[in-house]
C-alpha cells in the first residue's frame, strides 16, 4: 500500500514550519474553519501533475509571512522515497521557478512522481458538479484520466496551446492556409488522443461501477457517457480515420470559428453525462444528498480503478467529506474506505463525525499554523 509516512512543509500557506509523522492508514484532521486543514490536503495534492486540489498558482501557496517561496516534501512508507516540490527563492532578476525532487535529485516535473504514487481527491467544490458548467465536468473528468494516465496532462496542455494558436491565426491572419493546415493537423492528433483517453477511462470506470454494484449501498450507481462531436468520431472510427474526419471538420469550420472567436468542435466542447441508475434520472435532477452520494460512489470506484490500472493504491484526499452525510451514509462511507486498502486523509470541523472510525485511525487537531495529535 502506498502511504505517506511523513509530511514536511516550509512556508506553505498557513504553515511556516510543519513536520508531521504519520503511522496510520486513515488520517482525520479536525479543527475550526480556516484553521488550515485543507492546506494539508492541498500540499499532498501537489505530488501529482497539475495545480493541486485548489487549482491555485504556486505563488499563491507561499506563506504571506515568508519570502515568497515554499517547500513541501513527503516520505513514503516502506521504500522510504522522499518526494519534494516547491517554489524557489527569487534569483538575481526576481524570477522564481518550480522545483521537483526525488530523493534530493531534481526531476523535470511532478509527472515523475507518478512512478511512486497516484492521488485522488474530493472537495466541497465538486458538490455542485452535476449542475455546473460542462467545463467543470471536463476538468473533473480530466483529473480522473490523469490519475490512470499521467501523460494526459502533457497532451491536454499541448492541445490547449495548439487551439490558442489556431484561434490567433484565424483572428489575425485567416488567409494563411498553410499555417492553419499545420496547426489543425496537430490539433486533430492531440484532440483524438485526448478524447480517446477520456473514453477509455469512462469505459473502464463504468465497468468497475457495474462490477461492484450493490443494491443495498447508500451510494447509488452512476451511468457515465461522453457527449460531443469528437467523442462520436472516436467511438465510431479508428484513430487515424477519426483524426482525418476531425481535421476536415476544422477546415470546414474556419469561417464559423473565426466569427465565434474560438474553436467550436473538439475535446474542449465535450461533456460528461451522469445518470442515477436506480432512479433512471440525470444526476442534476437528483436531490442534493443524492448528488453527493453519487459523487462519493464515483470517486470510490475511481480509486479502485487507479489501483487496478497503475498497481499503486492511490492516496485518497477527502475534504469535509462527512459534513452533510446522514449517519447511515457516513457509516457506509467509512466501511467502504476501509475496504479500499488505501491511505485516506479526511478533514472535518466536527470531531464527532469521525467517532465511528476504527481505533487505528490517526486523529489530529489543526489550529492556526500547527497540527497536533488529538487528545
Amino acid at each position: 500500500m502506498t502511504a505517506v509516512a511523513r509530511l514536511i512543509l516550509q512556508d506553505f500557506r498557513s504553515y511556516r514550519s510543519l513536520d508531521l509523522p504519520v503511522e496510520a492508514r486513515i488520517v482525520a484532521l479536525t479543527g475550526e474553519n480556516g484553521a488550515g486543514k485543507t492546506n494539508v490536503l492541498e500540499a499532498l495534492s501537489l505530488f501529482t501533475p497539475g495545480r493541486g486540489l485548489r487549482r491555485a498558482e504556486l505563488a499563491d501557496m507561499a506563506s504571506q509571512d515568508g519570502t515568497g517561496g515554499f517547500a513541501a516534501s513527503i516520505t513514503l512508507a516502506g521504500e522510504g522515497a522522499r518526494l519534494g516540490i516547491g517554489l524557489s527563492e527569487p534569483d538575481a532578476e526576481g524570477r522564481r521557478s518550480r522545483m521537483a525532487r526525488i530523493d534530493g535529485a531534481a526531476v523535470g516535473s511532478a509527472l515523475a512522481f507518478s512512478e511512486y504514487l497516484r492521488i485522488v481527491w474530493l472537495t466541497p467544490d465538486s458538490d455542485g458538479l452535476f449542475r455546473a458548467s460542462a467545463g467543470e465536468r471536463r476538468r473533473f473528468l480530466d483529473r480522473l484520466v490523469l490519475a490512470v494516465d499521467p501523460g494526459h496532462a502533457t497532451r491536454s496542455n499541448a492541445l490547449e496551446r495548439a487551439l490558442r494558436s489556431r484561434n490567433r491565426i484565424l483572428e489575425e491572419t485567416p488567409g494563411q492556409a498553410q499555417w492553419l493546415d499545420a496547426v489543425e493537423r496537430e490539433i486533430a492528433e492531440l484532440g483524438v488522443a485526448v478524447a480517446a483517453a477520456r473514453a477509455e477511462t469512462v469505459a473502464r470506470l463504468s465497468a468497475i461501477i457495474a462490477e461492484s454494484r450493490d443494491a443495498a449501498s447508500p451510494f447509488p450507481q452512476a451511468e457515465l457517457a461522453l457527449s460531443g462531436d469528437i467523442d462520436r468520431l472516436v467511438a465510431e472510427l479508428p484513430a487515424l480515420d477519426a483524426e482525418e474526419a476531425y481535421r476536415s471538420r476544422l477546415r470546414q469550420n474556419r469561417p464559423r470559428d473565426r466569427a465565434a472567436g474560438r474553436t467550436l468542435v473538439g475535446p474542449q466542447a465535450s461533456d460528461l453525462q451522469v445518470r442515477h441508475v436506480q432512479k433512471n434520472i440525470a444526476a442534476e435532477f437528483g436531490s442534493t444528498g443524492e448528488q453527493k452520494a453519487l459523487l462519493i460512489g464515483l470517486v470510490l470506484a475511481h480509486a479502485r480503478l487507479v489501483a487496478a490500472m497503475s498497481g499503486l493504491s492511490p492516496l485518497v484526499l477527502l475534504d469535509e467529506i462527512a459534513a452533510h452525510l446522514d449517519p447511515r451514509r457516513r457509516a457506509a462511507l467509512y466501511e467502504d474506505l476501509l475496504a479500499l486498502g488505501c491511505q485516506i486523509w479526511m478533514t472535518g470541523a466536527d470531531p464527532t463525525l469521525f467517532a465511528e472510525l476504527p481505533g487505528a485511525a490517526q486523529r489530529f487537531t489543526v489550529t492556526a499554523g500547527a497540527v497536533r495529535t488529538a487528545a
